[in-house]
């Protein structure tokens, strides 16, 4: 049984849930029936004073640690407390009691060896969020494993936990990575004790190439010190084994063919965001969590979109195959009705001939000339609708996104302002083919460094109200791909859009007004010129229409927006001119 005892007044200890060489975390009751999760770390203080180093170094760390909180985040564990107990002398930090699994637990028996792609890229998206979040308010988390990151089964996101490491001196995180349980998900920098934001990053890159692969890339076999060794030596030198091959070879066997089929598909951003992650040198990786974020919730959006768009484009052809399967059957019952017909009348007309010595009378005559024209209509009707399921197969297989084999539409970026080209759905209804068509050569034109032609299409697609052009017309103009059109009527594109409803310019909108006084938040995403007005809010209700609307990166740029409205206050409505 635990040893219990007495952490600080008002915080009752009720018993070890983990240890470990960075401190143990216990089970506590602070005032009554609130439950927490407390870290106590494994250095005691002595002395609450400037001359205890320890101590100096805590504290630091903790004013740092506290503005984690500061803004709420759905993915970072909340910070109640910290200070130092009342036996031993331990720092502790009390953080928010997860109810839930961990990842961990949730790659064991009951539960599927691998995760779906479905749930890594959701883990992904949470994961770099919570990385994003601490790493804008400068703290670098350093533990980042399995068992940090919790399922809560109350709100259905997954939680990062357990600051421990983060808040330790350099000394001590030293001495405490010598016996860490965690060495298989340390960046090969740690095993000198020291920590940066690609460190973060790299952590992140092995749990996601454990919850793909079903194991992690250099496992802890034993907690040897020769295995240990091994292990960090590996994360130093060694690249990663194939993650897909190890994918194939976790797959489970309660999967159907079909499932398994599909759910080795992993796209290939993953991958390369996997093994970029897992570079030996930091500089390498992905600079930090807002980095990492952005580059998930683009490739993310991207995929959703075409998955989406395979899933529509097969059910329908199956409604087609299913329409022509009927009109056959029916042309065969037709067929099969002309043919009893047919020889009924071949065998009357062989009847007449014995007995009338080959005299054909009129009626005789016409019904031959109506069975002939009988097998006529037939042979049409199948040549027709032969046709049209060519046809229909043909255009089903000539989408945008196998007509244009290019590495740039793939990408999905805009050659002209180097930032992603935004799809844009509409009801198919409301979309004849002739636009389509239209909107395809535009899109051709941009990835070619085409824009005046891309304008001229999308100008008279505009003056039929065309939701992609307006919005196309008025973003292309404000990211200076073109002169051709002014600021004013920019604007008024956007808002014509928007007005239709079409999420990309509500995002588009919310930034120009909510940013209008920064310069370089603009510049940044792509917005290099014309005269702004700023409204932060109005630009904050339309960034919240779009993220509601399922645009990721209109919340990025409400959390922007928070940590501006934060560091300064800005006055309602300026203009900007730069």
């Amino acid at each position: 049984m635990a040893k219990v005892f007495t952490i600080t007044e008002g915080l009752e200890n009720l018993g070890a849930l983990k240890t470990g060489g960075q401190g143990s975390v216990y089970k506590g009751k602070r005032m009554g029936e609130i439950i927490s999760a407390i870290k106590i770390l494994p250095t005691p203080i002595y002395s609450e004073s400037e001359t205890d180093k320890n101590y100096i170094s805590f504290r630091n760390e903790v004013q740092k640690l506290k503005k984690v909180n500061e803004t709420p985040n759905p993915n970072v564990v909340s910070i109640l407390n910290s200070g130092i107990t009342d036996s031993g002398n331990f720092p502790f930090i009390e953080m928010e009691y997860i109810e839930g699994p961990d990842l961990g637990e949730l790659l064991k028996p009951p539960h599927d060896p691998i995760f779906t792609i479905k749930e890594v890229i959701r883990v992904s998206e949470q994961l770099a969020n919570a990385l994003a979040h601490c790493h804008k308010v400068d703290v670098k988390h350093g533990d980042i494993k399995s068992n940090n990151v919790k399922f809560n089964v109350k709100s259905g996101n997954y939680i990062l936990l357990d600051f421990g490491l983060s808040v330790m001196s350099d000394e001590q995180r030293r001495t405490s990575l010598r016996h860490a349980g965690a060495i298989e998900f340390m960046a090969p920098e740690q095993s000198n004790a020291q920590m940066f934001f690609q460190t973060d990053v790299y952590s992140f890159g092995v749990i996601i190439y454990e919850l793909l692969a079903g194991t992690v890339p250099f496992p802890l076999n034993d907690n040897g010190e020769i295995t240990r060794n091994k292990v960090m030596i590996s994360h130093m030198e060694t690249a990663p084994p194939d993650l897909m091959a190890l994918r194939e070879q976790n797959l489970p066997e309660s999967w159907t063919t079909e499932k398994k089929q599909h759910e080795m598909q992993v796209p290939g951003w993953m991958i390369d965001m996997v093994y970029k992650c897992l570079e030996k040198k930091p500089e390498h990786r992905f600079i930090n969590g807002m980095d990492l974020h952005e580059f998930v919730i683009r490739n993310s959006i991207i995929y959703a979109s075409k998955t989406e768009n395979s899933l529509e484009k097969v059910e329908q052809l199956q409604q087609e195959n299913r329409k022509l399967i009927r009109e056959k059957e029916e042309l065969q019952h037709l067929l099969a009705k002309y043919s009893v017909g047919s020889k009924v009348a071949h065998e009357e007309h062989k009847e007449i001939d014995k007995s009338t010595d080959n005299y054909h009378s009129p009626f005789l005559q016409a019904s031959k000339n109506s069975s002939s024209k009988n097998w006529l209509i037939i042979l049409l009707i199948l040549a027709v609708t032969g046709i049209l399921a060519y046809i229909f197969f043909t255009k089903s297989d000539s989408t945008p996104t196998t007509a244009i084999k290019t590495d740039t539409l793939k990408n999905n970026t805009n050659p002209i302002t180097n930032s992603t080209v935004p799809i844009i759905k509409q009801p198919a209804n409301l979309v004849s083919k002739d636009i389509n068509n239209q909107l395809l050569l535009a899109r051709e034109s941009l990835l070619a460094n085409d824009p005046d032609k891309a304008v001229t299409i999308y100008e008279s697609l505009a003056k039929k109200d065309v939701p992609e052009a307006l919005f196309e017309l008025g973003n292309l103009s404000l990211q200076n791909a073109t002169d051709r059109i002014t600021c004013d009527e920019a604007i008024n594109y956007l808002e014509r859009a928007r007005n239709k409803n079409v999420t990309e310019a509500k995002t588009v909108l919310g930034l120009i007004y909510a940013f209008a006084d920064d310069p370089e938040a603009l510049q940044k995403h792509g917005y290099k010129r014309c005269l702004y007005t700023a409204d932060r809010t109005k630009g904050s209700n339309l960034l919240m229409e779009a993220m509601l609307q399922g645009d990721a990166k209109a919340g990025v740029l409400l959390e922007e927006l928070n940590m501006k409205n934060q560091a300064s206050a800005a006055k309602d409505t300026v203009k900007t001119e730069y």
